[in-house]
């Protein structure tokens, strides 16, 4: 467990084990706690990487809404890789962990191995679809803002096992990192050329057609359905998600 220093907003993160590289990403509102039953099946043969992101749990929650980015977290995501000495690595999340990993790979592709999707959209083409998904982020947003982290208790479980100081960071990150600003990240699934596991719980259905159409997309891309699992589906159905992860990663060699 450590904190990293960038520019002035200290990342948390932590490390489990030793090998090659695995760096995981959390979702929205979500700490690195929501990968606690990861931990012991990743860190076997390989170095996980688990952090929050800034404005989400033991990461600082800066004041200046310009401190929270698409930009702002893939430069982090590069800085973590950096701070354990991975010029590479198999780069993953879930929701919009998942998303920020194809934007990593969008921005620096050559320090990717592989990839892991999970439970994530890789955002839209049409700018009416954007600026929908838009509005509802800026709405969360706001009900941060107004009801603070009780809002936590209605999600999913990696909501709602998260724990945070306050709501002011997430209120933020939902302005600055959860809302989109172009096609970018989808126009860049067909030019992916590293393995890559697209996972899916065969009870999230808002992202049951997003996860067919990446695995889809992405040259040689398998898809994994986590069954009896909604979308955390490394919480709620541990066993198979490690099973999945796991069978994938003894692939890469």
């Amino acid at each position: 467990m450590a904190m990293l220093a960038r520019d002035g907003v200290n990342i948390y993160y932590e490390t489990h084990g030793e090998g090659p590289v695995i760096l995981l990403t959390h979702g929205y509102s979500a700490t690195s706690q929501m990968w606690a039953g990861q931990v012991a099946p990743l860190s076997k043969a390989h170095k996980l990487v688990l952090w929050d992101m800034r404005g989400h749990g033991q990461s600082d929650y800066p004041a200046d809404q310009a401190e929270y980015s698409e930009e702002k977290t893939v430069a982090d995501m590069a800085a973590l890789l950096n701070a354990v000495g991975a010029q590479q690595a198999i780069v993953g999340g879930l929701s919009l962990g998942g998303y920020m990993s194809l934007a990593f790979y969008a921005t620096h592709p050559e320090r990717v191995k592989a990839l892991l999707i999970i439970d994530t959209g890789p955002g839209y083409k049409k700018d009416d679809a954007r600026e929908g998904w838009n509005q509802n982020a800026l709405r969360t947003a706001e009900r941060y803002e107004r009801d603070g982290l009780g809002l936590l208790g209605g999600g999913s479980a990696e909501r709602r096992t998260a724990r945070h100081r306050d709501a002011t960071g997430l209120a933020r990150a939902g302005r600055g990192m959860l809302t989109q600003k172009n096609a970018r990240v989808i126009n860049t699934l067909p030019e992916i050329k590293v393995p890559s596991l697209v996972v899916v719980g065969e009870k999230d259905t808002p992202f049951l057609a997003a996860s067919d159409y990446m695995a889809a997309k992405i040259p040689g891309a398998e898809r994994a359905v986590i069954q009896n699992a909604g979308h955390a589906a490394n919480i709620d159905n541990p066993e198979a998600f490690n099973a999945a992860v796991n069978g994938f990663l003894a692939k890469l060699g």
